[in-house]
């Protein structure tokens, strides 16, 4: 195997009978019954999910935005990156990416680059997700900024050098998923002179759904 071809691999197998064991009011809860082959076929539960996108805006002084949010789930106000769902339709990736750095963090950015595609817990739920690398920021005029709600209202936001952000993940302070990655791919794509980076409208063939989206 060459450098080149190491990449997973598309490989549906045929599922067998279907169901919705649970419609929520963001995902779905669903159990398959799935043909693995000489493996015999089983039955899988998972959740489906729509996939999202999150946005690592750093600054000229080598800062990255980050805010605070309780998630309930782990009864923890964590430290991300701004992130939301795709759910609106036929809306570009990079467009989302840049909807939700305006509604969460009030920032516009001059340039969007692919910095990291994730599939956060593929063994129970088959969420996407594409982090952006946000640079040459601006700040949104009060009279356009968005009116947070829920876990969204008076949430903090604070500026980290990256290098504090790289320092307080391997510490394990830090612990959400996407903001790890995100940080850690800029880490290393700062390291290369963002040679990594991608154009913001890149295919995206292992997208929510397995569809192509840009």
């Amino acid at each position: 195997m060459t450098a080149d071809s190491f990449a997973d691999e598309f490989d549906p197998r045929p599922v067998r009978h279907s169901e919705v064991l649970l419609t929520g009011r963001v995902w779905d809860v669903v159990r398959d019954e799935v043909d693995l082959g000489d493996a015999g076929t089983h039955v899988r539960d998972y959740v489906r999910h729509p996939g999202a996108v999150g946005v690592l805006a750093l600054d000229d002084s080598g800062r990255i935005c980050l805010i605070q949010q309780y998630r309930h789930p782990i009864r923890t106000r964590d430290w991300e990156i701004p992130a939301g769902l795709l759910d609106v339709e036929g809306e570009p990736v990079w467009e989302a990416a840049a909807r939700e750095l305006h509604e969460e963090a009030d920032l516009v950015a001059g340039r969007l680059d692919v910095l990291v595609d994730l599939r956060p817990s593929p063994g129970g739920l088959d969420e996407a997700i594409r982090v952006y690398l946000a640079r040459e920021l601006s700040f949104v005029a009060d009279s356009d900024r968005h009116v947070r709600e829920a876990e969204e209202h008076g949430m903090p936001l604070v500026w980290v050098p990256l290098d504090d952000a790289v320092a307080a993940v391997l510490e394990g302070r830090v612990q959400n998923a996407i903001l790890v990655s995100a940080v850690l791919a800029a880490q290393v794509a700062r390291q290369g002179s963002w040679d990594t980076l991608r154009p913001r409208d890149t295919p995206w063939p292992q997208g929510p759904g397995g569809a192509a989206r840009g």
